[in-house]
């Protein structure tokens, strides 16, 4: 099955870098179901990622209709190439342990949770709409997986350990949380999408706070990945690609 070409005008683009990030960790929490270390545990990373994917399917339909070009949501999520895919590194990063994931989700939940309830206030209604359901979703994310760090950082010596190695690997990951371009500073400046560095003192804030109490020291600041927002990905997303995609590139317009 050939892959699709999207018109990505400034606003398709900007949906579309949100709806990646979403539908990729979404699929990422996916993996642990069968894996999780207790069932309520499972039951929880299962509807993080249940919810991570609802917010991928409103943007993905809202992003194929503002692209008026025919692909919906089944298209955009299935029938890109990897430099087609614009989400950020971190949400593709490997699951690892059970310490890494919920650093990976605090990580990303503790930015998307200001994000979200800054977007309720955006011009295009289509966007503030889904943001007022996201950012409810994310403020339980971001309380599970503070809940978590804590546990973990503050418990025994061994997740204090694994929680310290995940700190160090996924770090330089979050400096492209508050990355933009001139086709996002664009969006922004109509007042339709949020400028990231607006809720940065927040995030800061809100990790500074709970990897205090998790008595963690908040790493320095030094060389930042990035590239995931322009297509330039690590060697993880094509891994999970080829299994996100399976069925689609297979069984073309397999329906259920």
């Amino acid at each position: 099955m050939t892959s699709i070409r999207v018109a990505e005008t400034p606003l398709v683009l900007y949906i579309l870098r949100r709806a990646d990030d979403a539908l990729v960790l979404g699929h990422r929490l996916s993996e642990w179901c069968g894996r999780a270390p207790m069932m309520e545990e499972e039951m929880a990373l299962a509807n993080m990622g249940l919810d991570l994917i609802g917010q991928a399917r409103a943007l993905y339909t809202y992003a194929g209709e503002v692209e008026a070009q025919g692909h919906d949501e089944d298209a955009l999520a299935y029938r890109r190439d990897e430099r087609g895919y614009k989400n950020l590194l971190l949400v593709e990063q490997g699951n690892g342990d059970f310490a890494r994931t919920m650093l990976r989700q605090f990580l990303y939940a503790a930015y998307a949770d200001p994000y979200w309830r800054a977007m309720t206030t955006s011009r295009d209604a289509t966007l503030a709409a889904i943001a007022a359901k996201a950012e409810k979703e994310m403020a339980y994310h971001l309380r599970h997986s503070a809940e978590w760090m804590i546990r973990l950082g503050d418990g025994t010596a061994e997740s204090r350990a694994r929680l310290e190695r995940a700190l160090a690997t996924l770090w330089p990951f979050t400096g492209e949380l508050f990355e933009i371009d001139t086709l996002d500073r664009e969006v922004i400046d109509d007042g339709i999408g949020v400028d990231p560095d607006s809720v940065r003192d927040t995030w800061t804030a809100t990790v500074a706070d709970i990897l205090a109490r998790a008595t963690l020291t908040m790493p320095a600041d030094g060389y930042m990945q990035k590239g995931g927002r322009n297509g330039r990905h690590s060697e993880h997303l094509g891994h999970l690609l080829t299994e996100l995609q399976y069925l689609q590139r297979t069984i073309p317009g397999a329906t259920w």
